[in-house]
């Protein structure tokens, strides 16, 4: 056709419709640049062929071509480029300006120009400029409802929806797909009074035919319904789809039901075959419950099944590193061939949960090599294994970098979270000061922000700085959790003060309907033994509602041996190591205890154990930063590269000591 110079415009679109179903964009370019005078449906056909495959901002460049030479649009021209935009996330002012052209050339009462104008401002987050255009057309179709009742479910303003919702329904009558949309919203809480209604609704109404609106009902009562409820509108879903199981199975999972889950996906597999949505959701269940077993098995058959995907495979990295196979989550990663940020953050993470910290610092630096930009949540992973390690200079260096990237102070979750990450950091390296510069500057604080800045005053001994903290969040209005109780009581434990760690202990539950839990009477018995009230902690141990663990009773052993008081000491011993019997730091404290007081019957026996026993004490280790570089030393260790000069400045400081002496 090309050689014979033939030309026509059907047979060129139905060339570029070829082409572009087989995703070969360079030949249905070729084909379009080989017209002279190519008319407004060959460039609208030119610009949804590169917005179908992915190359939206070479559509866009198309479009600014055909607004160039003066070509005629149609009314299916803007919405070409609205769904560019919106695929792209753009800005709000592009949108604006789309708008504004669409409006001069006279498609600004058109509904389904109107329709994918309202998509392009909800997608951009600007509702509001959304409900303008929607109140301003003057026709509305379906279309038009949905979409503007989805924006409101979208972010979460439940009562606008269901306002918009029984507004259109004067007008038109729901289909299947405004349903859905509607229960997604009874999905929040504030939306549970109108579950059951739009239940009955659908009903009525016959649209329980549709598969996906049965489905839709069946999630909406997984989030607000009970368990019995759950299983009887499962059962009523006649031709159960992968949708409904998976449903079921997210239901069982949330609730950590491993058992369920795995006989739900057994009882699946007679009937429909899983899809990788499935597969991840089931591994994350096992994951959370620690099953390595079924996560390795279901792990074969994803590779079977061919089911192996990003977020498949952070779910199998994910449930290697909290079964703590260290091995397996390395060798994973490895076989990935093709790794993004998320599974390079799921890797840190893993490293991170299982103590490989200085593996998380090198993975980072090989995601940096590979030429990736670092997602907030690397960073945010980064930023722990430095707090793990107490390497402050390098923690400030990854604050320095978000603060010139304007990372921070910004609204969202994620940046919160890294911000508290950050926050921690300073207070795990002893920098409480620059901690609170840091948290006296964050926008947003909710409980987690405030406990952690309690915490850290309670860990470098500021007790009474961790209070006034308690009394700034109480005032801002932030209601304290178990875990805000549990900082301020270990903050009056390290800093003595006795009284005011009753009274935050009496008011938690009188005050604030926080009922004690086992980690906040273990924090009462270290804060009465400390001070040498040990009969009285004895007796919050012993008339405690919850069982006493080995923590408790170690904090009993230990206050018993600083303040000498046998008796007590000897009684929280024996609890201990009916507890521990396996815990090698247990008997050496005990060991340690007997021998201070010349007891070395006792001694010998206590060793005597440990050797039947074979207990073995993993040796401790610390690290240092120097220079941009972490080093680590084990106690007796000389694997450092400068082991003879470090041992020999040891030497050096020893004789000096004794010389003092």
């Amino acid at each position: 056709m090309v050689s014979s110079g033939f030309e026509s415009l059907s047979v060129a679109s139905k060339l570029i419709t070829f082409y572009a179903r087989f995703n070969d964009l360079g030949s249905a370019v070729s084909v379009f640049k080989g017209l002279r005078e190519p008319n407004t449906a060959l460039w609208n056909l030119i610009m949804k062929s590169h917005v179908d495959l992915g190359d939206l901002e070479s559509a866009l460049l198309l479009y600014t071509k055909m607004h160039e030479v003066g070509v005629v649009h149609d009314v299916f021209t803007f919405p070409i480029v609205n769904r560019a935009l919106s695929l792209l996330r753009s800005d709000v002012v592009y949108a604006g300006m789309v708008h504004c052209l669409a409006i001069q050339m006279g498609f600004g009462l058109d509904v389904y120009f109107g329709n994918t104008m309202l998509e392009l401002y909800l997608k951009c987050g600007c509702i509001c400029y959304a409900r303008n255009l929607f109140d301003e057309m003057r026709q509305r179709d379906l279309v038009s409802w949905t979409a503007m009742i989805s924006g409101y479910v979208s972010e979460g303003n439940i009562v606008w929806a269901f306002n918009l919702f029984r507004e259109m329904r004067m007008d038109l009558e729901p289909n299947s797909v405004t349903m859905m949309v509607i229960l997604r919203g009874c999905c929040y809480t504030i939306g549970s009074i109108y579950g059951r209604q739009l239940h009955c609704y659908v009903i009525k109404k016959g649209l329980l035919v549709d598969r996906s609106v049965k489905n839709s009902v069946l999630k909406m009562y997984t989030k607000l319904g009970s368990i019995d409820e759950v299983e009887s509108i499962f059962g009523e879903v006649d031709r159960r789809d992968v949708v409904s199981w998976n449903v079921l199975i997210s239901f069982y999972s949330s609730g950590r039901d491993v058992i369920k889950v795995a006989a739900i996906f057994n009882e699946m597999r007679v009937e429909v075959e899983p899809s990788i949505e499935t597969l991840t959701s089931v591994i994350s269940a096992f994951g959370k419950s620690g099953n390595l077993f079924q996560g390795e098995n279901l792990h074969c058959l994803a590779i079977k099944s061919g089911y192996l995907d990003d977020v498949l495979h952070t779910s199998l990295l994910d449930l290697y590193a909290k079964c703590g196979e260290f091995e397996s989550l390395d060798r994973l990663f490895k076989e990935i061939s093709h790794t993004n940020n998320i599974t390079w953050s799921a890797t840190m993470s893993g490293f991170i949960q299982n103590g490989y910290f200085n593996e998380a610092v090198e993975l980072f630096h090989q995601m940096q090599a590979a030429g990736l930009e670092p997602s907030i949540e690397n960073l945010r992973n980064l930023v722990d294994a430095y707090t793990n390690l107490g390497a402050l200079q390098l923690g400030k260096r990854i604050h320095g970098y978000l603060i010139r990237k304007c990372l921070l102070h910004r609204s969202e979750v994620c940046n919160n979270h890294l911000e508290t990450s950050i926050l921690n950091m300073y207070i795990r390296c002893g920098s409480i000061s620059t901690a609170r510069v840091c948290f006296n500057r964050m926008l947003i604080k909710d409980v987690v922000t405030w406990t952690s800045m309690i915490e850290g005053y309670g860990s470098h001994g500021l007790g009474v700085e961790a209070l006034k903290i308690f009394d700034l969040m109480i005032g801002e209005g932030i209601t304290p959790n178990g875990v805000t109780f549990l900082s301020l009581l270990s903050a009056c434990s390290h800093s003595g003060l006795v009284s005011e760690g009753c009274e935050i202990f009496s008011s938690m539950k009188w005050k604030f309907g926080i009922e004690s839990e086992l980690d906040h009477y273990t924090c009462m018995v270290d804060l009465l033994g400390r001070y040498g009230k040990l009969k009285e902690a004895l007796v919050i141990v012993t008339k405690m509602i919850a069982l006493p663990d080995s923590r408790i009773w170690g904090a009993l052993f230990s206050a018993s041996r600083v303040h000498n008081h046998r008796e007590v000491g000897e009684y929280a011993a024996k609890k201990l190591l009916e507890l521990e019997v396996e815990d090698m730091g247990y008997y050496t404290l005990m060991s340690n205890a007997q021998a201070s007081v010349g007891q070395w019957g006792e001694v010998e026996e206590i060793r005597r154990v440990m050797r039947n026993k074979e207990l073995k004490k993993k040796p401790g280790w610390s690290c240092t930063e120097y220079k941009g570089r972490i080093h680590g030393f084990v106690s007796g260790d000389r694997s450092h590269f400068q082991a003879q000069e470090i041992y020999e400045v040891l030497g050096c400081l020893s004789r000096m000591i004794l010389g003092l002496q």
